[in-house]
């Protein structure tokens, strides 16, 4: 039976100075010690907060956290990737993460800009961190602890650290409650999921290790089938049929990039696969299923269910 996903498509970090609150007794046990511990709270009560009264955001998870931190109007544009909340797209669009143009940036005149790890070109990031600005940049890390690290992170960029926890807290529950319900799934009954990013020329590229696709695959309890790599990259037909994928995972968008499950099914490598014997091919929303954001949890029972059924 065909599972089948349609969702809204997509298309495809860090900046400021992060804040660093000490909290010192006020009534310290030794003179000596707390006339220096008295001596930091000074210094740090002097340290000039950034201004991120005028951000732009580069990352979908990234807008998405700083919305769901509540700090929205903070934000003056975004990058083409943050389609999430529908409200973000309403902002100006500085262009793709991977391609971004920092004229088009400061032409919004920022005062802050955070990005997440992978925004580029590096020139671009040269020269916006070159304009006296503060600029912050989000690892990417894909599982649990990732997310909530760039929730901690943005939060201390904005200064409200005690809503970035109360954030954290949940976002980390609601994770712990999928994850454990994917693990739950004996080993023998885990299907091989085939994470196809696009078909250019006749030639799948597929999704290896260290990647957001690899990552969600692994939280949801599944396989991925194909490995010995890292990244995105071309795959043979004999690295396809020896993978044997019972799904095939793709975004679902539209343009140049999108791919037919017609088209998909009539590869010579993909046709002699599980997958195609009984046409599972499942679509979702690629920033649900790739973000990494406070979503991911959602997008784990998502995944979960078009793979193994409700």
């Amino acid at each position: 039976m065909t599972m089948f996903r349609n969702f809204k498509r997509i298309r495809p970090w860090e900046v400021a100075l992060t804040m660093v609150v000490m909290a010192l007794p006020l009534v310290p046990a030794n003179p000596i010690a707390g006339f220096g511990s008295l001596v930091r709270h000074a210094h740090a009560a002097e340290t000039p907060k950034p201004d991120t009264s005028r951000l732009v955001s580069i990352g979908g998870d990234v807008t998405e956290i700083v919305y769901a931190l509540g700090e929205e109007k903070r934000l003056i544009a975004r990058d083409s990737t943050s389609l999430y909340p529908k409200e973000a797209t309403k902002l100006p669009d500085v262009g793709y993460m991977r391609a971004l143009s920092p004229e088009g940036i400061l032409a919004v005149n920022p005062t802050a800009i955070i990005a997440v790890e992978g925004s580029g070109p590096p020139e671009a990031l040269a020269v916006l961190r070159n304009a006296s600005l503060p600029f912050e940049t989000v690892p990417q890390q894909y599982d649990r602890d990732g997310i909530l690290k760039k929730i901690e992170i943005v939060g201390a960029l904005l200064g409200v650290p005690e809503k970035a926890k109360a954030l954290e807290d949940k976002v980390a529950a609601d994770l712990d409650a999928a994850i454990a319900d994917s693990a739950k799934r004996p080993q023998t009954a885990r299907k091989r999921v085939l994470f196809v990013l696009s078909n250019q020329n006749g030639k799948i590229l597929a999704s290896g290790s260290n990647t957001a696709a690899d990552g969600i695959i692994k939280l949801t309890g599944a396989v991925n089938a194909i490995s010995g790599f890292s990244g995105y990259k071309s795959v043979t037909d004999e690295a396809i049929i020896e993978a044997k994928p019972d799904v095939i995972l793709i975004m679902d968008r539209e343009g140049p990039l999108s791919i037919s499950n017609e088209d998909l099914l009539k590869q010579p490598a993909i046709s002699l696969t599980p997958a195609a014997s009984h046409k599972t091919i499942v679509r979702m929303d690629g920033l649900h299923l790739l973000g990494f954001g406070p979503r991911t949890a959602s997008a784990i029972r998502e995944l979960n269910t078009a793979i193994y059924g409700g």
